[in-house]
């Protein structure tokens, strides 16, 4: 109580250390009668007054049995009173009174003889309202019952958060006896990290009095100490009736199992959603090391803390896993931490070389084809998953405790192996994460399988390409020849683009730039037959009409392939191009002072259509004229119209000029999207005065 405060009694606090009243006496309204041995009424307390109605005054100095009794019930009362009296010994029971308005209640005496020092005796009586005391017990009652046979956790703890009293649903779900909590605070009996927030709330209850209900609250006990467990904690301030604190309540219900279910779902959720990730964000090229980036992105960090994919270094050479009889050799392709950590140098860097020792997960799953799960992995245990002890060291100081190897399988074989660590991550991996881990990396290893093939086929083809177009010769009468290809990049194959500079008599030169529609080896075996046609015909001295209507009746020939062409003859003593197109881009002609212009020549059909004849036209060339033929692949885009890129080509090909070769670069820099889609061939030529 605070000071000046008065007990209910009216009298001020007693001495220090004693303790606060409670508020059960009050409640149950006990009055004090005392009676002398004759049956007189000598003390008459406040709470008789309340009780039977009547004041001090009415009562001190009247015989009790005619102020309080009817008078059927007096001789009874007289019978016990004697009997108490006699004996000494006390009386308990119920007995109905009549209270000063007239009517009668049932009120439960306890009556005892007390003695003076001068041997005189006298009768106490202690008394309440029957009806108060039986609803008090039945409340008791249900409270003893509810609290040791709730299936729920309830205790009780004080002001200082000092167990009380706990029921044994509590206790079990603490993994402490029940007399072990009582006298102990609420943080030496759940000393987890995780229950200080709960401490918190009880202290804000206490101060506040507004309850936390229905909190959810997770951690470990000493009942399951490996494992979270989840209740729901409501939290209530006791007060007596007078509003004093008393401390407080908490009731907890075990939801470890709807706890569990909600995490399976969630994981089962998760797990949907990272499946659907990784089809949609790995394999979305046909490069190699991008595709185990993006596979070693999808995993971190919603799998895995640490992400390594490495691939046999065969399948990069050769496109097959033969190893020999060595130890297989790993390329590593991708390395991916969730945060930043040393442990990343106990890695190989992307596209290092690598040998595993033969224990390593990587080259046991090469070996069987079959994954690995390591749950727990002690820190001196962490070299069976390091490539050295260098390594070994790293991973144990940034804490990996479990470890994931899985094959990558593609169509029956074993191409590499992805690797997957967790270090801050406290859960170790499990089943439905290695099931995870397993069919990501085989819809992965599929893709990087057809990026492999894709590398070697294009690698092949761009070879043919290469092969097949000509070696300019430094020398050509009244002119200067520059000339450049470029593969399709990204996803796209090698295309069939081809330029070609055929030396004829007179000192006359044939120019030609063809494109085969279509792409990779057969595109390319296509171009070099008519490269090979036209080096033929230019030998027959035909107009370039001519030559494109043998060279349409040669493709037709062909598997069915269309190619455009632009074929030019350049006359070096009368300074005359003669020039026709097979449904090719007109070239660009850069007059010696001038701007650039397309010229304007008959379109003509593609090669292979056949039926339609071509037309030649004739230029007049002057020393300092350029001539830029060119394929697609060099102004198409999949988002600009034609016509502008064409206006971007003339406006790069504008004075100042520069030299044929670093008018080729400049092209090719300015106008080719680095992942371009499609192949290009370009060819400058720039006129100059014929030396006889």
């Amino acid at each position: 109580m605070s000071e000046g405060t008065r007990r209910p009694d009216g009298q001020k606090p007693g001495p220090e250390g004693a303790s606060e009243p409670t508020g059960l006496m009050d409640l149950l309204g006990v009055a004090a009668v005392l009676l002398e041995a004759d049956g007189r009424i000598d003390m008459w307390s406040p709470q008789a007054e309340e009780l039977f109605g009547y004041a001090r005054a009415e009562a001190v100095g009247q015989y009790a049995a005619p102020l309080l009794l009817r008078p059927e019930h007096r001789k009874a009362a007289l019978h016990l009173f004697g009997e108490v009296m006699q004996t000494g010994q006390g009386w308990a029971g119920a007995f109905p009174i009549r209270h000063k308005d007239g009517s009668t209640r049932t009120v439960e005496f306890r009556n005892m003889r007390l003695t003076d020092h001068l041997g005189d005796h006298y009768a106490l009586g202690l008394a309440t309202d029957r009806s108060t005391l039986r609803r008090v017990e039945r409340d008791t009652a249900l409270s003893a019952r509810l609290f040791t046979q709730a299936p729920i956790g309830l205790s009780v703890l004080d002001p200082a958060l000092r167990y009380i009293v706990v029921n044994p649903a509590l206790a079990a779900m603490h993994g402490v006896p029940e007399a072990d909590h009582v006298g102990k605070r609420f943080d030496e009996v759940l000393s987890d990290a995780t229950f200080r927030a709960v401490e918190a709330s009880m202290r804000e209850v206490l101060e506040t009095g507004v309850p936390v209900v229905n909190r959810q609250v997770v951690g470990r006990t000493a009942a399951d100490p490996d494992n979270d467990r989840a209740w729901t904690m409501s939290l209530y301030r006791l007060e007596d009736h007078q509003g004093h604190t008393l401390g407080i309540a908490t009731v907890a219900v075990d939801d470890t199992d709807r706890y569990r279910a909600a995490r399976e779902v969630e994981r089962a959720q998760r797990r949907l959603r990272l499946m659907a990730t990784g089809s949609a964000r790995v394999g979305t090229t046909l490069e190699v090391e991008r595709t185990a980036r993006e596979l070693a992105d999808v995993l971190v960090p919603e799998l895995a803390d640490i992400v390594a994919v490495d691939l046999l270094d065969s399948m990069l050479r050769t496109a097959r896993t033969d190893a020999g009889d060595g130890p297989p050799l790993f390329r590593a392709l991708a390395v991916k931490t969730a945060y930043s950590t040393d442990a990343v140098g106990a890695f190989v860097p992307p596209g290092r070389l690598t040998v595993y020792h033969a224990d390593h997960p990587a080259a046991q799953c090469i070996r069987n084809g079959r994954p690995l799960l390591i749950t727990h992995l002690e820190s001196r245990e962490v070299g069976r998953v390091a490539a050295d002890p260098d390594a070994a060291r790293l991973l144990a100081q940034a804490g990996v405790h479990t470890d994931i190897t899985v094959p990558l399988i593609a169509r029956g074989q074993c191409i590499g192996v992805m690797s997957l660590a967790r270090a801050r991550n406290p859960a170790p991996f499990d089943e439905d994460d290695l099931a995870l881990a397993c069919e990501l990396a085989s819809r992965a290893a599929l893709s990087i399988d057809n990026a492999v093939l894709h590398h070697h086929t294009r690698r092949t083809a761009e070879a043919l390409q290469r092969s097949l177009l000509p070696r300019l010769s430094p020398c050509h009468p009244g002119l200067e020849v520059a000339a450049r290809y470029r593969p399709a990049q990204a996803l796209s194959e090698v295309g069939g683009d081809w330029y070609d500079v055929i030396p004829l008599e007179g000192d006359r030169t044939a120019l030609a730039v063809g494109d085969v529609m279509g792409s990779g080896i057969p595109a390319a075996t296509t171009m070099g037959r008519l490269r090979t046609a036209t080096s033929t015909l230019a030998d027959l001295d035909l107009d370039p009409a001519r030559i494109l209507t043998h060279l349409d009746r040669i493709t037709l020939g062909l598997d069915p392939y269309i190619a455009t062409c632009v074929y030019a003859v350049h006359d070096p003593r009368r300074y005359r191009l003669d020039v026709a197109s097979a449904g090719h881009l007109p070239p660009v002609l850069i007059p010696s002072g001038g701007l650039p212009r397309l010229l304007d020549l008959p379109t003509g059909t593609p090669l292979g259509v056949g039926g339609v004849p071509f037309e030649s036209t004739s230029h007049d060339l002057r020393p300092g004229d350029q001539l830029v033929l060119y394929t697609d692949g060099l102004v198409e885009t999949r988002d600009d119209p034609i016509d502008t890129r064409l206006g971007e080509l003339l406006r790069l090909l504008a004075p100042p000029y520069h030299s044929v070769e670093d008018t080729c670069d400049r092209l090719l820099r300015e106008l080719r999207h680095p992942a371009g889609h499609d192949d290009v061939a370009l060819l400058i030529a720039s006129v100059l005065p014929l030396e006889y």
